[in-house]
């Protein structure tokens, strides 16, 4: 019945929003780009890739949201390649830049956009894909996905699944609604033991659910990128602040501050690195108008790393690209993690932890709260506010010594979270030798 209410629910907002749409999809590419996958429509390539290996091989169909969850679960990926070849492990994204990200990872054969959560497209995607394990990363949960899979007896698990703070209030009053859709999941897998609590709450059942901790402390930049390789070579002598995953206002406030860090450091540059693609422009647009004297990493793409021209003491780089920024971080004096001087729940400082690089965030974390709250615990992490920004950046920069200490600390906890992917594995590997959900 909450099935049926659902459905007619999603008719009448996709028949009341068609205008909007359109018009968003004849003017945004975006709003184009995979359109008839995520109506149903299996693409060529992945069925030639199905058909070449054979019906007789089982698949795995993992699904991650974007950037941040396709990170998360990609050492995963590489470890059930090498645990099950025998399987053909397959992934879809929501959005653009997880779709690219997975593809330039994974391969376009075997990456696809996710149906929407309509009752044909979900039907045509499970017809063709015949998964013998469904697996969601952190909280993705479609109602037609969901009883999808259940009516046709495949397994459900759930990895690195969390409940934000922000999002805890809402599952909570809609906790009856969710149960009977929770309740189909035949493994979830907690990041902590505050999030298995939460699960349980809404819905899931208490035996199916588990702490294997956060895949993101297993996810190490696997190789150093090409950005990585020529920042360095033309950074030489210089130290570099990176601002990671910065949301709009936060580049204002680190151009607002970084005349005041200059004074403190003349040898400093600074890396930006806009959390979504679509920002490029309009940072690029705020760094023009600043005055100041900067450079985009897109520019550098083709340039052997010798033909590179040095950076200048104060000069910025605009990280435009996709899937740099982990490796980036390593050649970090400091490190701000963005998403947190704004009040946007903030981003994941594993990335500069995994390098002992010494992190600065601002006060809003509420999307990473364990994560943080474990390095602050250990003195691995400072946080400021926009007006203490500035003077937090340079007590770091000034005192090398104490910097070297904190991002020692951080990395310490980065190693001392890791093997979440090993739980995970075990806990995957049960469900597909019981061959159903657990009951």
């Amino acid at each position: 019945m909450i099935l049926f209410v659902y459905n007619l629910a999603l008719l009448v907002v996709l028949v009341a929003g068609a205008p909007w749409w359109l018009f968003r999809m004849t003017t945004t590419q975006k709003y184009r780009e995979g359109l008839l996958e995520r109506l149903g429509m299996v693409p060529s390539r992945l069925r030639k890739q199905i058909a070449k290996l054979g019906s007789e091989r089982p698949l795995i169909w993992i699904h991650a949201v974007s950037v941040g969850e396709v990170l998360a679960v990609s050492r995963l990926v590489k470890t059930l390649d090498a645990a099950l070849p025998d399987y053909l492990i397959v992934l879809s994204t929501t959005t653009r830049t997880g779709q690219a990200l997975a593809r330039e990872r994974f391969g376009a054969n075997r990456v696809f956009y996710c149906p929407l959560d309509l009752p044909w497209a979900v039907r045509a995607w499970l017809n063709a894909l015949q998964p013998s394990l469904f697996i969601l990363a952190e909280t993705e949960f479609w109602p037609n996905l969901l009883s999808g899979c259940f009516r046709r007896n495949i397994p459900m698990a759930v990895v690195n699944a969390r409940i934000s703070d922000r999002s805890w209030p809402r599952y909570r009053r809609l906790r009856r609604l969710w149960r009977p859709f929770l309740s189909q999941l035949s493994r979830v897998l907690a990041q902590s033991q505050t999030d298995a609590e939460r699960l349980k709450a809404i819905g899931c059942l208490p035996e199916c659910v588990s702490v294997a901790g956060n895949l993101k402390f297993d996810v190490r930049a696997a190789e150093e990128a090409d950005a990585t390789r020529q920042l360095k070579k033309s950074s030489a002598g210089l130290r570099l602040i990176v601002a990671g995953s910065t949301l709009d206002g936060e580049e204002a406030a680190l151009l607002q501050a970084w005349p005041r860090l200059l004074q403190a450091d003349p040898q400093l540059a600074i890396v930006l690195a806009p959390r979504h693609p679509e920002r490029f422009a309009a940072v690029a647009a705020l760094l023009e108008r600043s005055g100041f004297t900067w450079v985009k990493r897109s520019d550098w793409r083709s340039a052997p790393v010798d033909s590179l021209k040095p950076l200048n003491p104060g000069q910025i780089v605009l990280l435009d690209t996709i899937g740099e920024l982990a490796s980036i971080y390593s050649l970090a004096s400091v490190a701000f993690v963005g998403g947190s001087l704004v009040p946007a729940g903030g981003h994941n400082p594993l990335e500069p932890a995994q390098f002992g690089v010494p992190i600065v965030m601002g006060p809003h974390f509420a999307n990473f709260r364990a994560i943080t709250e474990d390095l602050l615990a250990h003195q691995a992490l400072r946080i400021a506010a926009k007006e203490d920004l500035s003077a937090t950046l340079i007590g770091l920069l000034q005192d090398p010594q104490t910097a070297k200490a904190m991002g020692a600390r951080a990395r310490q906890v980065f190693e001392q979270q890791a093997g979440a992917t090993g739980r995970c594995m075990v806990a995957l590997r049960s469900l597909l030798l019981q061959g159903g959900p657990i009951q």
